[in-house]
C-alpha cells in the first residue's frame, strides 16, 4: 500500500536473523488495523483526526494474530464556536493471547448535536505526556539487533552513526491516488465518511474526501527508509499531530530530524526522531524551525525508534 522497506517486515530471514521466527507485520500496519476497530464507536461522525500521544508498541504482531481493540474515553471539551467538540481516547489492542500489543491516545474533533437548551459541557483535558519514557520502551527479550547488517539493507549507517541535530531530506515523493487511500482506508476497515463519502463530504468545508491521516505517517515513513535503513522497529510515537488536510492528487515528501539518542544495550540504541510530512513542496525548502503555520506541512510526528550498535 506505501512500499515500505524496512527489512525485517519484508525478509523473514531477516526478522530470523533478529531472533523472530517470522516477519513480524510492519508497526504502522498494526496502528491501522487496531486503529480501524475504533472508528464506528469513536470517529465515525468526525470532522478530523487531529493527534496521537503515548503511543506505545508493546508486542510483534504476526500474520495469523487476531487483534481486538477496547477504547475508553479520557477526555470532552467544546470549541468555542459551539458546533464541535474535541474528544480524547485511550485505546488498547489486544491479541488472541489477551496480551497488549499496542496502547495509544488520540483525539478527535467531532460535530456537536444541537438541541434546545443544549448547554456547554464541563472540559476535561486529559494530562499527557510529552515523551513515551525510554525506560518503558518495550524490547523484545529474543531481539538479536546485529542481526540486521548492511547486507540487508544497503547501508552502514547505524545509531553511532546519526548525531542529535541531524537533518535527512528524503529523496522520494509518493502521489496519492484516489484508489490508494480508498483501497488502504478500507482494508483498514475505517470507516469514518470523511474518507469514504464523497456526496457528505461534498457539503464540507472541503468539498472533497480525505486522506486518512494514518496512510499520511505510513507513506513519510516508508519514504524515510532512505536514509533510515537500518531502523529495527518503532518504539514509541510520543507526540503527531495532522496539521493540514490531504486529497488524492498530492505528492507526499518527508524530512527527518534526530532529537535524541539513548543507548539501551551494547547492541542496541533508541533514536528519537521528528518525521515531518511535506505535500506538494521539496523537503529541504521547508523551514521546520519555523512557528509560523505552514500549509506544505501536512504531518509533525515525534517518534521513537530501535537501531542496532555496531561496535569498532
Amino acid at each position: 500500500l506505501t512500499g515500505a522497506r524496512h527489512a525485517p517486515h519484508c525478509a523473514t530471514t531477516v526478522a530470523q536473523a533478529l531472533g523472530h521466527n517470522t516477519s513480524p507485520i510492519d508497526d504502522l500496519l498494526v496502528f491501522h488495523i487496531a486503529f480501524g476497530k475504533t472508528v464506528p464507536d469513536i470517529s465515525y461522525n468526525a470532522v478530523a483526526n487531529l493527534g496521537y500521544a503515548e503511543v506505545q508498541f508493546l508486542a510483534p504482531v504476526y500474520a495469523g494474530d487476531t487483534i481486538s481493540a477496547s477504547t475508553e474515553i479520557i477526555g470532552v471539551k467544546q470549541n468555542s464556536n459551539g458546533k464541535t467538540g474535541v474528544v480524547y481516547v485511550r485505546s488498547t489492542a489486544r491479541n488472541q493471547h489477551d496480551d497488549v500489543v499496542l496502547s495509544w491516545v488520540r483525539w478527535v474533533m467531532i460535530n456537536r448535536l444541537e438541541m434546545p437548551n443544549n448547554r456547554a459541557s464541563v472540559a476535561i483535558v486529559p494530562h499527557l505526556k510529552s515523551a513515551v519514557d525510554v525506560a518503558q520502551l518495550a524490547i523484545p527479550a529474543f531481539l538479536k539487533p546485529t542481526g540486521l547488517t548492511t547486507k540487508h539493507t544497503g547501508s552502514d549507517k547505524f545509531f553511532n552513526d546519526y548525531a542529535v541535530g541531524d537533518i535527512i531530506n528524503h529523496p522520494a515523493g509518493m502521489t496519492i491516488d484516489e484508489t490508494d487511500h480508498t483501497l488502504a482506508t478500507k482494508l483498514y476497515q475505517n470507516t469514518a465518511q470523511v474518507h469514504f463519502d464523497a456526496m457528505h463530504m461534498g457539503k464540507s468545508r472541503f468539498g472533497r474526501r480525505l486522506v486518512y491521516g494514518g496512510q499520511i505517517i505510513s507513506i513519510a515513513r516508508a519514504l524515510s527508509f532512505e536514509g533510515m535503513e537500518n531502523v529495527i522497529s518503532i518504539a514509541a510515537i510520543n507526540a503527531g499531530s495532522h496539521t493540514n488536510p490531504c486529497f488524492a492528487g498530492d505528492t507526499i515528501y518527508a524530512k527527518t530530524i534526530v532529537l535524541e539518542k539513548h543507548v539501551l544495550r551494547d547492541d542496541l540504541g533508541a533514536l528519537t526522531l521528528r518525521l515531518i510530512g511535506i505535500k506538494n513542496t521539496l523537503p529541504a525548502s521547508v523551514d521546520h524551525t519555523s512557528t509560523e503555520p505552514n500549509p506544505s506541512i501536512v504531518l509533525d510526528l515525534n517518534y521513537t525508534v530501535l537501531m542496532p550498535i555496531i561496535s569498532a
